[in-house]
């Protein structure tokens, strides 16, 4: 089967069938457009979330000696999961105290009854359960007393961004289908105007194979156009747009840092779908059953 016989002829279905064609290109285009701009934006949010995702944990400890103290910091320091510990003496907490608190806390602080501590910077990839659990085992090293942090609004941001994720996943999901299916509608409409061709074909000894190729070439360069298109919106509506409408935004950054990651995964994905959708209907369409009628 000739390589450009198969592009020829792919091509030349998207001619033939142009109403159904731009249709199913559009519809795949809004798609991957809206897929690239949710993807972009879920990213910013993700991020800007996990930079507020400071999880500090603070150690206060008994009245002890520096051998003890520089044992419970060894103890802190050999857990995988804390990246730094800064010791407070009782000194520094009351400077701290006063520095917070502001005037007329003299005379509490006078009695000397903050305690040492230690703060305790952990993973910001670690979960609310993993933290819990360090915390329990901070807890039982001798000679601290309490350990404290915010152990609801670690849960709360855990929460949400699954929420979040959940519904941008279902999202893109929807939006992929809905695209899928539109190419495949095309395809059918393809197929069925060349019904009498493909049965011609068929009697002639042709291959299921060799007819759908066609039809699967020009899914995918349904795919190819859609996905450049949206690609090239989106860096309308990012590098020009936003900054001159909405500058207050800021900048939105590209995943992973580089633009070309998500415009790779953009046209790829187009392609895929239109790959996918023609393959679908070309397998379903052109069979025994169908052509034989």
């Amino acid at each position: 089967m000739g390589l450009k016989y198969v592009i020829k002829e792919g091509t030349a279905g998207i001619k033939r069938a142009k109403l159904a064609a731009t249709t199913s290109i559009f519809s795949l285009f809004i798609a991957i457009l809206l897929l690239g701009i949710l993807t972009r934006i879920s990213y910013n949010v993700y991020f800007q979330a996990m930079s507020l995702k400071v999880i500090e944990l603070e150690v206060f400890l008994f009245d002890m000696d520096d051998r003890s103290t520089d044992e419970v910091r060894s103890a802190l320091e050999q857990e995988e999961l804390v990246q730094e510990v800064v010791y407070i003496s009782k000194d520094s907490a009351s400077v701290i105290a006063s520095r917070e608190l502001g005037a007329g806390v003299e005379e509490l602080i006078e009695l000397d009854f903050l305690p040492a501590s230690f703060k305790v910077m952990v993973n910001t990839d670690s979960g609310a359960e993993l933290v819990e659990n360090l915390a329990s085992r901070i807890q039982n090293i001798r000679g601290v007393d309490e350990v404290e942090y915010n152990a609801a609004l670690l849960r709360a941001l855990e929460s949400n961004l699954s929420v979040f994720s959940l519904i941008g996943g279902g999202l893109g999901i929807l939006i992929l289908l809905a695209a899928v299916i539109l190419v495949y509608n095309t395809i059918r409409l393809t197929i069925y105007a060349k019904k009498d061709l493909i049965r011609a074909m068929k009697l002639v000894g042709a291959t299921n194979s060799f007819i759908r190729s066609p039809f699967v070439v020009e899914g995918i360069i349904q795919g190819l156009l859609a996905g450049t298109l949206a690609v090239l919106c989106m860096f309308a509506v990012f590098e020009f747009f936003v900054p001159m409408y909405l500058p207050d935004i800021g900048v939105i950054s590209w995943p992973l840092g580089r633009w070309y990651f998500l415009v790779l995964g953009m046209i790829g994905v187009a392609i895929l779908m239109g790959w996918w959708g023609s393959r679908w209907a070309s397998r379903k369409f052109i069979a025994e059953t169908y052509i034989s009628g």
